[in-house]
């Protein structure tokens, strides 16, 4: 197929791709404990459904254990050419509190020429960026074809590595994507060379049998959530930067965001300063970040006049793509146990690691990207570093050292991913698949071949 005419299969069939990802973002896929299974294996359903209907040959759910299934499709190499491995998932992030959300998180809503809804960019403008790509070659793919979509990365992703490093085989290629990023700004093409890792945790603190009296009580018996907003807090100087031994700042090789560009963006409120020292870059893709993303504790609507006898927390670490998430959740679990106050009894459990990536910039099929990618948006690609971690990516990195390893997608930073009001812009969405179905023709080409 010409580009041409790649083009103009793309754009023909984005009804159908917004339909399609309406269908799937409307299913409340949170693989997160305590939450409905049965969505999720709707989820799974789904996307195999879509992945059968763009002519892949070969189309399986696989178990993953502890887990929920993989969908799986391949289809051969023509002889001669690579193959190419897409990834995506199809699980999400908890909705959160609807009273935030300004349309219903499960009923995708497109305003503007924008759908809002969980999931509709992270992680399902990815699924549907392939199948649309996908779907311009009517069967006949230019380059062997393997997809692997997992169903339980915003919660535990080691699972799926653990699945890769059992079934090398089945994943091997010669180029991976992974759609599961995205550009700064909409229409500001970029590649992510640079990811951090996590480390996530629960402590819980105790500090008496039950719940007392706060007038009886209070002022000599030890409020456990006391306890624990004082250890949280020490986690953090004045400044915002991190207290904990052994986890130091970075520094990121290339331009970041402006602190005004990252304050409309990030919806800082006039007077509010930022935390951290360095530059946005450093703190944001090259350093460590600790964040509370959840706290058991009453509710003010529920309150009553008592001291707690226990307290919850979860705990989030991102870590520079150099660092050890075990030994930095380890640092991190220890610096508490040194701070928490009056003896309290202290304990820590729901482990989640994943390691951070550093891509290299070169190789013919980042060459081939950076063609496809500067015809679908007008401009080429630049990179950029990442934030958040995808615990997939450097166990592929691991196990296929020769692949190359490419990052983009349609998740641009007001996307409001993991947020209320999570959106995907529709055209944005055009344009990488535009992308990704011409890199798959370029990759075929004599020029990326090296004949």
């Amino acid at each position: 197929m010409t580009p041409d005419q790649i083009e103009s299969a793309v754009a023909a069939s984005m009804p159908q791709a917004i339909e399609e990802l309406k269908r799937l973002a409307a299913i409340p896929s949170v693989a997160f404990p305590g939450h409905p299974e049965e969505p999720v294996f709707a989820a799974a359903a789904v996307t195999e459904e879509l992945l059968r209907s763009v002519g892949l040959p070969h189309v399986q759910q696989v178990a993953v254990e502890g887990s929920f299934p993989a969908i799986y499709g391949e289809a051969p190499a023509p002889p001669g050419t690579p193959t190419v491995l897409l990834y995506a998932h199809y699980d999400v992030q908890p909705a959160g509190d609807p009273a935030s959300w300004r349309t219903p998180p499960f009923e995708p809503t497109l305003i503007d020429g924008r759908l809002y809804g969980r999931g509709c960019a992270d992680d399902k403008s990815g699924i549907i960026s392939h199948i649309t790509a996908l779907r311009a070659f009517q069967g006949r793919f230019p380059v062997g074809i393997k997809v692997i979509i997992e169903g339980q990365e915003e919660y535990a992703g080691e699972r799926l590595e653990a699945f890769v490093e059992r079934n090398p085989d089945l994943l091997r290629a010669d180029a991976i994507v992974v759609a599961d990023t995205g550009n700064p700004r909409v229409g500001d093409p970029a590649v992510t060379t640079s990811l951090r890792g996590m480390a996530a945790f629960t402590i819980e603190v105790r500090s008496l049998k039950e719940a007392v009296h706060s007038g009886s009580f209070g002022g000599a018996a030890p409020d456990a959530l006391a306890a624990l907003m004082r250890m949280l807090t020490a986690l953090h100087d004045d400044n915002g930067d991190i207290r904990v031994p052994g986890l130091p700042r970075g520094s990121f090789l290339g331009h970041g965001p402006s602190e005004e560009e990252f304050r409309k963006t990030a919806g800082v409120l006039d007077g509010v300063s930022l935390v951290g020292s360095g530059s946005l870059a450093d703190r944001l893709w090259s350093s460590y970040a600790i964040t509370v993303t959840g706290l058991d504790v009453p509710t003010v609507s529920g309150a009553v006049n008592a001291v707690q006898p226990v307290s919850r927390a979860r705990v989030t670490v991102r870590v520079p793509p150099a660092g050890d998430p075990k030994t930095t959740v380890n640092a991190v679990v220890e610096f508490l146990r040194q701070v928490a106050p009056w003896g309290v009894q202290v304990s820590f459990g729901d482990f989640t690691v994943g390691s951070g990536f550093q891509a290299d910039s070169g190789g013919k099929a980042r060459s081939a990207l950076n063609r496809a990618m500067e015809r679908a948006f007008g401009r080429p690609p630049r990179d950029v570093g990442a934030g958040g971690s995808i615990p997939l990516v450097n166990t592929l990195l691991k196990q296929f050292p020769a692949a190359e390893i490419l990052l983009f997608g349609a998740e641009d930073e007001d996307a409001a991913i993991h947020a209320p009001n999570e959106r995907v812009d529709l055209e944005e969405l055009r344009k990488v698949a535009t992308t990704e179905a011409l890199f798959l023709q370029e990759l075929s080409l004599p020029s990326a071949l090296g004949i």
